[in-house]
């Protein structure tokens, strides 16, 4: 690859020279003028041109030889543009390419997207070019569009996994990933950077510590714990990665369980903190935690201390003052305890912990209006965990509110100021100076640790109001009017005191000497607050900002930063900074938020739902190399809650090193020399909410470069905008021009002069093309939109074979034709073609469905008896892909199948203590998916994962039944409720949802412990038995559990199968035994493309995560769903690529196995997937080349198409073997001979999980102790570049694979039709 992008750039530089004498020749015979004064390369700056590339990002240090190099790309840059300009835009698209890469390598972003879109929109093949698709994903990555960089990145692994940039591309997916919360994906990508030998832009040990990070975050915490104390051993570790991993173990000691007793543990806790603090000590987090650990065991002087110095090292943290708050309130100091979680409400208002803390502190000084007020906003915050519990409590105080006498309250003093009054009181100085905590935080520290109990008192927070220190508050800029009020009414600044509080502070003055001292306390604040409303009389402008509702207002004057969006916020802990190159600490992107339209280059997308998150942004804080960055946690318990214990439950507390406030955590994965592009430093107005120079909308505009827009597959509804025409040639609006405003916008970007804007289609081709193997060069890009006449040509294209080699000649003549073939320009092993580009996402088909055939009727089969069953057409009618799922009713019944051999108790006198894995779900209605809360309908189908056996499964599904007919009787005497009532989604979803667990992946395959069971399968017809001549999962040579082995599930009424496609889009078979109904949703196969992009959008991965699809989200993408009810004995067959969930409705148990149809249908949809499975760097389960050298070994294929398919891939992988045998002889590597045993599985890299054939590459310590953990050519590569430590195994001879290529040939068609 390396080769061909040289070849490239020689080239451009030859025709740049070549233009650059045309220009002489054509100055001559003109006046002097404005060409004079363009630039020209001489042979020598053109030859060093060459050899630069994107992959210099980073790595070539501009200043290391004077500006010299950065001259010359500024040369570049000017000859390139002066040269486009005079050929008005037609040039040749390399040029492009090549001002993109000095673009970057300047970091003029803006100018590189708009060049490389160029190169995008006029290069068909741009696929090749891995230099460019790199180059394309560090400026989204710059921009903090990782849905595109992840897209771009991919491609440049699949088309070059050995790509010189490889493992910077890992080290960038892994830390999206993280942020996108797809831990299993980024955990993936980390360890692949680890065992790269090359250099990126983070050491070793920061890698290291991400992947201890992700195993604390998934809860594997004896490996996080184990890979945390192993970083720790790591000789001559950094400061600041010692700091941040001795922080985030000994806060993980603090909050898990499982690591021990809570003594040991908490004093493990302490120690790790302290020496955190050692390594680090202006960590605002780590004083923070500190200050928890000293809480929880009481010291609360040291813990106060702790706490003072965290506000001290850091911005204001909401979990600090809330954690201050608890601190007052256990020591009996209601009003300090007031003021401290008013800090923290203001600071983040939708602080569920402050919330339910102030509502606490309100009911225990009897103020139960006041602690609803606070209990109703701790309800509306999205990380309010146990909101069914404060609803309870809510209607317990309105009901005792009720029952008051309005008299005795009027009577009664109250013990603090309304929620309302309290949020209007100025904050003290003490407790929002920075300058006031320090010095009193410097006066604290000189106290002994143990000197302090906890029966002491702390200071109160009760001084004179400095305006200075005021106004540079955290707490008091983000104020707004009280939360407490409606949502609907916006609050309004109050400019007066309330009628009562006058009369109160009257009173108190009245009779000042005989005050307790809590009244005078209050008392002086509220003398504070009237001479604070006097000054805002004074200062008022009559302007109000505007404000969400309950939560923090719109900035008037953002400060300029990097682009970013929302992410998710981080368990006990500010945000850490953002990933992007040039980025202010806390820029953090694309969250848990869900992706924005394809059509637009996504950044600030904060929605009034993800306030807390923005309030975090500004006052996150990120290591200055980029250790900080992407830290991103789940959503879990931020702060010490004083109505429930400190220690709950685990935080899953991210790790940040928090640098000085002056340091700000720039430039950590790009260049040492980086600098702001000038759009990046210029401001905007939060009403605008768009750059100097853009227009937003009401959809904000597309971003667009010459005529070409940087899309994926627009909406059917939406058609992309024109560009802009006014704007400088080969430049877009960058949206670094936007600050941080709570505002959705984007840039609008400029097109060439020269060039037009033209019509795009929005219709991209389906995934790798025709099912013969054969693609168009044209194949639509998730980046790029064609005009609607090149989309017709592309499917109108003939196939073709790009490969020199015909799939028709002998063996001899592929292996002499492939030494002459090398790379072709290419690596990869793919099974498609070399010319085809790498699988992109399906349309969805067109014309769009009418909106009365989005509910289309199932097909269903009524069998009467055995010879229905076995009527060919049955068989031609399932697999017909016209069908996506059809229903075999009365199955059983005509085959008189036993089922009583499934039942459970059946099932647990056979094998009862065979391993069932449980999955705990929350027992939902079919058709709808709410989070825990019951607040929001969401896609994300969360369950929790545990292990029983049958027989205690089956004591659970039998106490079910039991519990569920004591409710039904219970019930019988209140049949009041009407219809509406039992029906309404509104009534369901407001109580809390009860559990429900779920018996999943039963393994039925063992024939001594389930020799009845699987032989009583054998009376299916034989398209539909677990194995059978014609099912090509018979024939991969190996058990894969689930796919051809029988799986059994056992449920109650609420077990879920959330929504996914069979492994390789096989089809599946599944038998209902009872004696409970099922309910099941289908999507036929052509709309798996719309199904990916929703679960992108809602941040899931499509392949490996769980979801539930959201049926109006469907509806209104027109994608038909098929639903039905599968009774007792019914069989399921669900076609090739079906999309489907389903949910029990009673209690049942279900058999379920893959069947793999012989038809060209099925192996081209199992080989597209294979492909898209390695782009997604996903396992695929079936070794599809494995699969078919066997196929070519067992069976004779009449069917010309299917027989293509398989040739081709007998072709590509006899090249691949015969290309890393040449090169393993040239590097005088021997092979071992290793032969396949029989039943042996397919291998599979260890590493990246891509399959492994014939030559296996084993470490030499794992083969000595004949353990053979196999690794791809690539991966062993990248930790050894000679392949030092490693044998390579050879498991067929060439000779071998040679025959059995040669005699697989096409057999005659068979005219005579058989089941």
């Amino acid at each position: 690859m390396k080769s061909c992008r040289e070849s490239l750039s020689v080239a451009a530089a030859r025709r740049l020279s070549a233009a650059g004498d045309e220009e002489e020749k054509m100055a001559a015979g003109k006046a002097s003028g404005p060409e004079e004064d363009a630039p020209r390369l001489s042979a020598q700056e053109s030859d060093a041109l060459t050899r630069v590339d994107s992959s210099l990002f980073g790595y070539q240090g501009l200043q290391e030889d004077g500006a010299s190099m950065k001259a010359l790309l500024v040369k570049a840059v000017r000859c390139y543009e002066s040269l486009i300009l005079k050929a008005e835009g037609k040039v040749d698209a390399e040029f492009f390419c090549q001002l993109g890469h000095f673009n970057l390598l300047l970091e003029e972003y803006p100018k590189a997207l708009s060049a490389y879109q160029r190169y995008y929109s006029l290069q068909s093949d741009y696929w090749k070019n891995a230099a460019f698709l790199y180059g394309l994903g560090m400026v989204y990555f710059h921009y903090n569009a990782f849905q595109w960089a992840i897209k771009a990145f991919q491609e440049v692994l699949y088309i070059d996994p050995c790509f010189s940039r490889a493992k910077e591309i890992h080290l960038r997916l892994g830390l999206m990933f993280k942020v996108n919360t797809d831990y299993e994906s980024s955990l993936k990508h980390f360890q692949l950077a680890l065992i790269d030998s090359s250099h990126c832009s983070l050491s070793r040990a920061e890698i290291q510590f991400h992947i201890a990070h992700l195993y604390e975050i998934q809860k594997r915490y004896r490996a996080a714990k184990e890979a945390y104390e192993s970083l720790l051993q790591t000789e001559d570790l950094p400061a600041q990665v010692k700091a941040v991993t001795l922080q985030q173990l000994g806060w993980m000691h603090h909050t898990v369980e499982q690591l021990g007793d809570k003594a040991n543990k908490d004093s493990y806790a302490i120690q790790c903190l302290q020496k955190s603090l050692e390594a680090d000590p202006s960590s605002g987090q780590s004083w923070y935690f500190l200050g928890r650990c000293y809480s929880s065991i009481g010291k609360v002087q040291d813990a106060f201390v702790s706490y003072r110095q965290s506000i001290d090292k850091s911005e204001a943290s909401a979990d600090t003052w809330c954690s201050i708050g608890v601190l007052y309130q256990q020591q009996n100091q209601p009003m300090d305890a007031l003021q401290a979680y008013i800090c923290a409400v203001q600071l983040d208002h939708s602080h569920a912990a402050a919330w339910m803390d102030l509502g606490t502190l309100y009911e225990s000084c009897n103020q139960p209006q006041d602690a609803i007020k606070c209990y109703v906003n701790a309800t509306r915050s999205r990380t309010c965990s146990n909101t069914p519990a404060l609803a309870a409590r809510i209607k317990y105080l309105q009901a005792q509110f009720c029952n008051l006498q309005h008299n005795s309250l009027q009577s009664k003093s109250k013990m603090l100021p309304s929620i309302e009054e309290a949020w209007s009181l100025p904050i003290p100085a003490e407790l929002t100076s920075r300058q006031g905590v320090q010095s009193t935080g410097q006066q604290a520290c000189k106290a002994q640790p143990g000197s302090s109990g906890s029966g002491q008192s702390l200071p109160p927070h009760v001084s004179p109001l400095d305006q200075a220190d005021g106004q540079s508050s955290p707490a008091k800029r983000k104020r707004t009017a009280s939360p407490a009020k409606s949502p609907a009414h916006p609050p309004t600044p109050s400019w007066t005191l309330s009628p009562q509080k006058q009369q109160l502070l009257e009173q108190l003055r009245a009779n000042r000497s005989s005050l307790k001292p809590l009244q005078l306390q209050m008392l002086e604040q509220m003398e504070v607050q009237l001479s604070a409303v006097h000054q805002m009389r004074q200062n008022s402008s009559g302007q109000i900002r505007a404000s969400l509702p309950n939560g923090p207002s719109l900035p008037a004057h953002p400060v300029p930063r990097g682009p970013s969006c929302s992410a998710p916020t981080l368990a006990n802990g500010p945000l850490p900074s953002s990933v992007g190159n040039n980025q202010t600490p806390g820029a953090r992107a694309n969250g848990d938020v869900p992706y924005l339209h394809p059509n637009t280059l996504p950044h600030n997308c904060t929605s009034p739902g993800d306030t807390r998150k923005s309030q975090h942004l500004n006052s996150a804080q990120g290591l200055q190399k980029g250790l900080g960055s992407l830290w991103a946690g789940p959503n879990g318990d931020r702060t010490l809650s004083s109505s429930a214990s400190a220690d709950s439950g685990p935080h899953n507390q991210v790790g940040l090193s928090t640098t000085t406030p002056s340091e700000p955590a720039v430039n950590h994965l790009s260049s040492p020399s980086s600098t702001s592009s000038p759009a990046s430093s210029s401001s905007q107005t939060a009403t605008s909410g768009a750059p100097h120079g853009t227009v937003p909308t009401k959809e904000s505009a597309a971003l667009q470069a010459n005529g070409s827009t940087a899309t994926e597959h627009p909406s059917p509804d939406r058609s992309p905008p024109a560009a802009s025409a006014d704007n400088p040639p080969l430049t877009t609006r960058s949206p670094a021009a936007g600050s941080r405003s709570n505002h959705v916008h984007r840039g609008s970007s400029a097109s060439s002069p020269a060039s037009s804007p033209s019509p795009r289609c929005a219709a991209p081709a389906a995934v790798n093309g025709s099912g013969g193997g054969a693609c168009s060069e044209d194949s639509r890009s998730p980046l790029k939109l064609e005009p609607p006449e090149l989309c017709i040509k592309a499917s109108l294209k003939p196939s073709h074979s790009s490969s020199t080699v015909s799939i028709y000649p002998t063996s001899t003549d592929v292996l002499k034709a492939c030494r002459n073939l090398g790379k072709n320009g290419l690596s990869s092993s793919s099974v498609l073609l070399n010319k085809c580009p790498p699988p992109r996402l399906p349309p969805p088909p067109l014309p769009p469905l009418d909106k009365d055939k989005l509910n289309p009727p199932t097909p269903s089969i009524y069998l009467e008896n055995k010879r229905d069953a076995f009527f060919p057409p049955l068989h031609q009618f399932c697999t017909n892909p016209s069908n996506p799922v059809t229903v075999i009713r009365g199955l059983a019944g005509a085959l008189k199948l036993d089922l009583g051999l499934f039942s459970t108790k059946t099932l647990v006198e056979a094998n009862p203590e065979q391993l069932v894995e449980v999955r705990t779900q929350l027992c939902q209605p079919a058709d709808e998916n709410w989070d825990a809360s019951g607040q929001r309908k969401q896609w994300r189908c969360e369950s929790i994962r545990s292990y029983t056996t049958i027989a205690k499964y089956a004591q659970y599904q039998a106490a079910s039944f039991q519990e569920s007919l004591r409710e039904e009787n219970e019930k019988k005497g209140q049949k009041e409720l009407s219809d509406s009532e039992m029906t309404s989604s509104e009534t369901r979803h407001k109580g809390p949802f009860k559990q429900v667990k779920f018996g999943t992946n039963i393994d039925v395959s063992d024939e001594k412990k389930w020799k009845l069971q699987l032989q009583e399968l054998s009376k299916l017809p034989a398209f539909a038995r677990v194995v059978s001549a014609g099912n090509l999962l018979s024939h991969v040579g190996h058990s894969i559990l689930g796919m051809n082995t029988v799986q059994l599930f056992m449920k109650v009424p609420g077990s879920r199968t959330p929504g996914h496609q069979e492994h390789n889009n096989f089809c599946a078979v599944n038998i209902n035994i009872g004696p409970g109904d099922c309910e099941w949703f289908a999507v036929p196969e052509p709309y798996w493309g719309v199904m990916s992009e929703f679960c992108e959008k809602n941040n899931i991965n499509f392949l490996k995560g769980s979801w539930w699809p959201n049926l109006e989200d469907l509806y209104e993408a027109n994608v038909p769903v098929y639903r039905f009810i599968q009774r007792p004995g019914d069989l399921v067959w669900l076609n090739t690529g079906t999309v489907h969930w389903g949910q029990a409705i009673g209690w049942c148990n279900n058999i379920w196995w893959n069947v793999g149809p012989l038809t060209a249908y099925q192996y081209k949809l199992a080989v597209e997937r294979y492909e898209w499975n390695k782009l997604q760097s996903v396992k695929s389960m079936v070794p599809m080349v494995h699969l078919s050298w066997n196929m070519a070994r067992n069976i004779k294929v009449s069917d010309h198409k299917l027989f293509e398919m398989i040739k081709f891939c007998l072709l590509r992988t006899l090249k691949q073997c015969q290309t890393i045998k040449e090169a393993l002889v040239a590097a005088g590597k021997e092979t071992v001979w290793h032969r396949r045993s029989r039943d042996e599985p397919a291998h599979y890299c260890s590493i990246c999980e891509v399959e492994v054939f014939n030559l296996l590459f084993v470490t030499s310590d794992s083969y000595s102790r004949k353990s053979c953990v196999v690794q791809c050519q690539d991966c062993a590569r990248k930790t050894s570049g000679d392949l030092d430590g490693f044998v390579v195994l050879q498991q067929f001879r060439m000779e071998d694979l040679m025959q059995v290529y040669d005699q697989f040939s096409l057999a005659p068609a068979l005219h005579s039709s058989a089941s």
